[in-house]
């Protein structure tokens, strides 16, 4: 059958260089392992810890992988999954989504025998593990596990600090570790919204031509809370 067109694009910083393991080193050696030792895996945990930026960095580093977010594919029906199999690694972010709805998990299943046959994989995320889930087909449970459940943990502190440096690194931005952990102790801690202050202080320094110094920051936090953003 043919893939139905999807407009989904990868994020250009989401690759591996760019993430900070931390206690999930088992997941990202899995992952970035071309010979991968199973037909399929589930990375679970909460929102910000990184699933999406390791699905995204295992399609980047394979030409051709698809990336498919559930948000994107729900609107198209289980169809949407047809086809897919010639990628040879297939990504599913938060596939809970389309748990518990027969004809998506028929669908799933399909995908996951087909990708099989040709020796390919199929990664999904989700919030939660797949043995407290429900499931329609309880055999799409443990195909979609069999390469490994992984449980990314959220990062310390210091992780935060060299996962912010890293992002900054591969922006061809520098940023001091003191003031990276200034930014620990005046922003929200989940990556999520410490890597979308680090894009805003990027474009405040490019456009002031001015280093990341803690003075600087200081000002563009400050500036920016007072300033609603459109």
């Amino acid at each position: 059958m043919r893939q139905l067109p999807l407009p989904v694009r990868l994020r250009d910083f989401a690759v591996f260089d760019t993430f900070e393991p931390g206690p999930n080193g088992a997941v990202v050696a899995w992952l970035a392992d071309p010979g991968r030792p199973g037909p399929a895996a589930w990375l679970w945990g909460p929102e910000g810890c990184g699933k999406s930026h390791l699905l995204q960095a295992a399609c980047a580093a394979r030409p051709g992988a698809a990336y498919l977010p559930a948000a994107e594919l729900l609107p198209a029906g289980p169809d949407a999954l047809a086809g897919w199999e010639e990628r040879g690694l297939v990504c599913i972010d938060d596939v809970d989504r389309l748990l518990g709805r027969r004809d998506w998990e028929l669908a799933l299943f399909g995908l996951f025998n087909a990708l099989w046959e040709r020796r390919g994989c199929l990664v999904v995320s989700a919030a939660a593990a797949p043995a407290t889930l429900a499931f329609e087909l309880p055999d799409l449970a443990s195909r979609l596990a069999w390469g490994g459940v992984f449980h990314l943990l959220p990062l310390d502190d210091e992780a935060r600090v060299a996962a912010l440096r890293r992002r900054a690194a591969h922006r061809g931005l520098e940023l001091p570790q003191d003031v990276a952990r200034y930014l620990m102790k005046r922003l929200p801690r989940d990556m999520r919204a410490l890597c979308d202050w680090l894009d805003r202080l990027d474009t405040a320094s490019l456009a002031a031509g001015r280093r990341l110094t803690t003075p600087f920051v200081r000002e563009v936090i400050a500036s920016e809370r007072r300033e609603p953003r459109a």
